[in-house]
């Protein structure tokens, strides 16, 4: 007689529902985001979006990278850490693919005349949000491989790295998008952050290092970002970037 042993459910813990939950809540809030302009962009063809292709398949890479932190804390949440480790080589990948195609795709919309698409900001002053989105990002994947080793720090790193991308998918969602205030867009993508404190907080007693630096250096990049980005010295280095893609 042969039989199948399915996954436990007391496998499931508390822990494990928390940051698969967090992965998947995370995955609503882009697909919302960004279903008018890029998953059902077919049903809503008035709604704004880039036309150039490094955008379709930097949507496709983001998205890969959504279902895939998904995948992964689900399968350490079943218990297969064998299947979670291999896939860890793809999701290096697709990390690496984000930073590259996010600067590149940031330039791009820069170099336009009208700016990015729907900020009414002007675009060298602008292309600091997402700059500083992609080396937050890179430095907390960055971080999450070389802790691979310490769960609790590798996990964190890697929802950290994923929030830090948030606030572009609030930015679009009904009801946000036309508030003119983007403390607002990074206020609801730090709402991630302050779940990681108060799980910290009821499991551990205190706030884990990876939750405390990184959250602190989100957190404090949001309205730093916006004060320098009309400086002169922002403004020069911005040009400089921009008239590389020209």
């Amino acid at each position: 007689m042969v039989t199948t042993a399915f996954p436990s459910r007391a496998r499931w813990t508390a822990e494990r529902r928390f940051f698969t939950g967090l992965s998947l809540a995370a995955l609503v809030v882009v697909y919302v985001g960004f279903a008018r302009t890029f998953f059902l962009r077919p049903w809503f063809p008035d709604a704004p979006a880039p036309t150039e292709s490094i955008f379709l398949v930097h949507g496709l890479v983001f998205a890969c990278w959504c279902v895939l932190l998904l995948m992964q804390t689900s399968l350490v949440a079943f218990g297969r850490y064998d299947a979670h480790r291999a896939l860890g080589i793809v999701g290096a990948a697709l990390a690496a693919a984000m930073v590259v195609l996010g600067l590149a795709g940031a330039l791009v919309a820069a170099s336009r005349s009208t700016g990015f698409v729907g900020v009414p900001v002007p675009p060298l002053q602008f292309l600091i949000v997402p700059v500083v989105d992609v080396a937050l990002f890179a430095t907390f994947v960055t971080l999450a491989v070389l802790r691979r080793h310490d769960a609790q720090a590798h996990k964190r790193w890697m929802i950290l790295g994923t929030v830090n991308l948030l606030v572009a998918a609030f930015a679009r969602w009904p009801g946000v998008i036309s508030i003119p205030n983007p403390l607002v867009f990074m206020g609801l993508a730090d709402l991630f952050i302050v779940a990681l404190v108060v799980w910290d907080l009821r499991t551990r007693g205190r706030v884990h290092p990876a939750t405390l630096w990184g959250g602190l250096a989100l957190i404090v990049s949001q309205p730093l970002r916006l004060a320098l980005s009309g400086s002169a010295a922002w403004l020069a280095i911005a040009g400089w970037a921009v008239s590389l893609v020209r």
